[in-house]
């Protein structure tokens, strides 16, 4: 942890030891009414709940958990191949009331303060662009957050995450399953479809949330794919 980046330390007893190396990064919202709330519940041990940092909207970042342990954030869950995603991972949990409680844009202050952070833990443990994930990415059928207002863009501009691409053409898959597969080839777990594809149009296509497989998400898949093949996707 780089302290210049922390505005305070609040130490949460919902930890364990880590059982992987981290080399991913999880964003997620609290979906709670406030910062206090949020806070009160990651350092309630009967809450079983935690993350390695909390930003508040005015830019507040509070240290929960020290990065080298495995802080409770991500729940069951799965992105390419690792299943125990707490152990791999560190958590960042956005003050946001989410869909329950008035879901709203992410302020400036608060971006401004995750950027910087999400700069140093890539820099520190050398993770890969494509494992800076949303908890939706990770658990379909479970979460939306970060959601459908977080600016995925704006850190794949600052090579924070993997940009949205453009799709250059409509690509139709022979049938459901077929594009399944190659979503799963991707990093997602299928085992819900329709809530995997959910998940993917909130990252990568937010303007339409339907859960159903159409060209445009063919294309955009094709080529995250393709700068995975061919090794641009780090």
């Amino acid at each position: 942890m780089n302290r210049w980046l922390v505005n305070r330390i609040v130490e949460s007893p919902n930890w364990n030891e880590r059982k992987l190396p981290v080399s991913m990064v999880v964003l997620h919202y609290t979906g709670m009414k406030s910062a206090e709330e949020a806070l009160a519940r990651m350092c309630d041990p009967e809450a079983e709940v935690s993350a390695h940092y909390m930003i508040d909207e005015e830019g507040i970042v509070t240290s929960l958990v020290p990065e080298e342990k495995r802080a409770w954030h991500a729940g069951q869950s799965y992105w390419r191949g690792i299943t125990d995603v707490n152990s791999a991972s560190v958590g960042i949990e956005l003050v946001n009331p989410g869909h329950e409680f008035g879901y709203r844009p992410f302020p400036e202050p608060q971006m401004d303060a995750l950027l910087p952070l999400l700069a140093d833990i890539v820099e520190r443990h050398d993770i890969p662009r494509a494992n800076i994930v949303a908890h939706s990415d990770i658990a379909p059928a479970r979460k939306q957050d970060p959601g459908e207002y977080f600016d995925w863009h704006r850190l794949g501009q600052l090579g924070l995450a993997l940009d949205i691409p453009a799709a250059k053409m409509n690509l139709f898959y022979d049938n459901p399953g077929a594009f399944y597969l190659a979503l799963e080839r991707f990093g997602y777990d299928i085992a819900d479809g329709r809530a995997a594809v959910r998940a993917f149009q909130r990252r990568w296509r937010p303007m339409i949330i339907d859960g159903e497989i159409d060209g445009e998400i063919g294309g955009i898949l094709f080529e995250l794919l393709l700068e995975r093949d061919t090794g641009r996707a780090r």
